[in-house]
C-alpha cells in the first residue's frame, strides 16, 4: 500500500500542490536529508484553554499531514521515505499546560502507522509555547532520510 492510500485508509488526505512559494521553502534537500519548514494546523487556539488534548492530538495529525504535502510539494517520493529522523513540535499552551507530548504524539503515531516502527520511528522535541503564527495549535518541522 503507498502513503497516500494509508492516508486515506486513516480519512487523512495530502493538501493540494501549492501555488505560490512565499518567502521559503517547503523543504531543502541536501544529500539524502530532506529539512522541511514548520508547517502549521488549521485548528487554532491554545490547548489547555481552547482545546483539549485530543483536539491538539488531531492537530498534530492534520499538521502532519501539511508536513508531508510540503515534502511532496518538493518533489520528495513518499515512498521512498527511508527514514523519518527527527520530528520538531510546537504546541500553543495556555499558562499552566504541560502535556506537549501528549500532543505531538499525534503526529509521531501517524509517522509510525505510515512507515512502521523502523523507519518511523524518530528523534523528537515537543515544545510548549506563548504564541504561534494566526493562533494555531500546532506547528511541525520534520527531517526525513530519502532513498537515492
Amino acid at each position: 500500500m503507498t502513503i497516500e492510500e494509508k492516508l486515506k485508509s486513516m480519512h487523512l488526505e495530502l493538501p493540494p500542490l501549492p501555488t505560490a512559494k512565499g518567502k521559503l521553502a517547503p523543504a531543502v534537500r541536501s544529500g539524502n536529508l530532506v529539512f522541511t519548514s514548520g508547517n502549521v494546523s488549521p485548528e487554532k487556539g491554545k490547548v489547555g484553554k481552547d482545546l483539549s488534548v485530543e483536539q491538539a492530538y488531531v492537530a498534530a495529525k492534520h499538521c502532519l499531514v501539511n508536513v508531508l504535502g510540503n515534502l511532496r510539494a518538493a518533489g520528495v517520493d513518499l515512498n521512498k521515505v527511508k527514514r523519518v529522523v527527527k520530528l520538531l513540535g510546537f504546541v500553543n499552551c495556555a499558562e499552566g499546560f504541560t502535556d506537549t507530548p501528549g500532543v505531538i504524539h499525534g503526529a509521531t503515531d501517524t509517522l509510525i502507522a505510515l512507515y512502521g516502527e523502523e523507519a518511523g520511528w524518530h528523534a523528537r522535541s515537543a515544545i510548549g509555547v506563548y504564541q504561534l503564527p494566526g493562533n494555531v495549535a500546532v506547528e511541525i518541522e520534520l527531517i526525513v532520510e530519502v532513498a537515492d
